[in-house]
């Protein structure tokens, strides 16, 4: 009798402790922050009121730096939509990652952000912009609304952009529900109003009561080209009173290898103060679209309780040249194009701070895995950046690198930038504490030659160590 009784205490014990255990990873689970990801297309750094643009209106973005934290020397490695893109989703360089250029498959090796995030509990969803081999949905993401597929070789041609010209632009379509069908023969193209639609996708994701928390990743397709005119933003910018770049040419001094692409044909040769200000002016009114959806976004978390426990990352895929140094594309290693908005507010981040620590895009998965509580993978590249949010070093990187198929190399220190271009054996230097516009080449000058040895080791050293095939081993 007494053993019988000792028995059944036992696992009455074992059961209590099991279901102790069991709620308290639930309410480990339930309290981590829910993550809200915004990524947008050819968003150049210097596109947000907040850090200094006097001319374009963000008051929501504003609202984000002034609630957050800003790294302001983030770059995004390699300026084009599909493999920078991927380094979001995998926390890798494109070398990594296998995705150097368009359409090639994510390294089925690594560990997908939204893959790391559902296996640590959280409601992952994908809305916007898709641009990557496979699915949502085969990268770790559970549901999908609003999807935009893009891509597959085929273009649209049925509508004028600001200059009154024809456009063409990528296949693609919105889908309120699933992915089922990401390439149906039919569906809603590109249109002015687009931003609108993939709030409306995040805002219904939002409003619902999960019993998890969600990891929400939105990208939106602002403001890539085609530059189509938001409604009610027809007047919100006048051409003539937008100064042009400081670092507007006419035309680029040489061909940096993207000469005869898509991208630097969107404006005449060469480029004018008109187109460029035209352009300018349609681009900023894009912007300001995006960002009153952001708004209405943001006021969705508020109204559903979720704004004070939600991680906001806010970022764009690449900047864009708009007709500084003579080009109009994203192929470039220039600061407004490598460069790009890195912002981060919620629980972990400082308010009001902002960071001159060089940082890769790659590190936004690491680093809100970090204030999640989330476990890092192995595979990610990428290092977190909380250690410069609370303070306890000043910078992850001495020097960061980009690169653009076999015609762009860079290496950039806190001071020193160095461009080599391997099809033209040249090469650039820039002083961005003394010229941060990149006005001023000093690769000429004799008492660079120092600087410019000690960078290029750095750089082929690395190019080794990544497996670059512009160097030997």
């Amino acid at each position: 009798m007494y053993r019988c009784a000792l028995s059944w205490i036992l696992i009455v014990w074992v059961a209590a402790m099991a279901n102790s255990l069991s709620h308290a990873n639930s309410k480990e689970t339930g309290s981590r922050p829910n993550v809200l990801v915004l990524v947008t297309d050819d968003q150049r750094p210097d596109t947000i009121a907040a850090l200094g643009n006097t001319i374009i209106q963000t008051p929501n973005l504003d609202l984000l730096a002034k609630n957050g934290s800003v790294f302001t020397r983030a770059i995004c490695a390699y300026p084009i939509c599909t493999p920078s893109r991927a380094e979001i989703l995998t926390g890798c360089s494109a070398f990594r990652s296998g995705v150097m250029d368009f359409g090639r498959k994510i390294n089925p090796d690594l560990v997908p952000w939204a893959m790391a995030m559902r296996d640590a509990g959280y409601q992952t969803c994908y809305v916007g912009k898709w641009h990557n081999s496979g699915r949502p949905s085969t990268h770790g993401y559970i549901e999908t609304r609003g999807l935009f597929g893009g891509g597959g070789g085929r273009w649209w041609k049925d509508q004028v952009d600001h200059h009154g010209r024809e456009v063409s632009g990528y296949r693609g379509w919105i889908f309120q529900t699933d992915e089922r069908e990401l390439f149906p023969d039919q569906g809603i193209g590109l249109t002015p109003d687009i931003s609108s639609k993939f709030a409306d996708a995040a805002i219904s994701l939002i409003e619902e009561e999960l019993d998890k928390p969600f990891f929400l990743h939105v990208n939106f397709t602002a403001p890539h080209d085609p530059l189509l005119m938001p409604p009610g933003y027809e007047d919100k910018y006048d051409p003539d009173k937008i100064p042009l770049p400081k670092s507007f040419l006419p035309r680029h001094p040489f061909d940096h290898g993207n000469f005869e692409g898509r991208d630097e044909k969107l404006l005449p040769w060469p480029r004018t103060s008109k187109d460029v200000r035209e352009d300018l002016a349609v681009y900023y009114a894009v912007i300001s679209d995006m960002d009153e959806q952001v708004g209405r976004v943001l006021d969705a978390l508020k109204k559903a309780g979720k704004w004070d426990n939600t991680i906001i990352a806010f970022s764009s895929d690449h900047g864009l040249a708009m007709g500084s140094h003579g080009l109009r594309g994203k192929q470039n290693m220039y600061e407004h194009t490598i460069g790009v908005p890195f912002m981060l507010c919620g629980p972990g981040v400082p308010a009001g701070k902002r960071f001159a620590a060089q940082t890769y895009l790659r590190d936004l998965y690491p680093t809100i895995c970090d204030l999640a509580g989330v476990p890092i993978p192995d595979s990610v590249e990428g290092r977190s950046l909380q250690p410069v949010l609370s303070g306890k070093v000043e910078s992850i990187y001495p020097h960061v690198f980009g690169y653009f198929r076999n015609f762009q190399r860079m290496i950039r220190t806190d001071r020193w930038k160095l461009i080599h271009y391997p099809h033209i054996n040249r090469y650039q230097l820039f002083d961005l504490e003394n010229d941060p516009q990149e006005l001023r080449d000093l690769s000429a000058e004799a008492r660079s030659r120092s600087v410019i040895e000690d960078l290029r080791g750095k750089l082929e050293s690395w190019q080794k160590e990544v497996g670059d095939p512009l160097v030997q081993k």
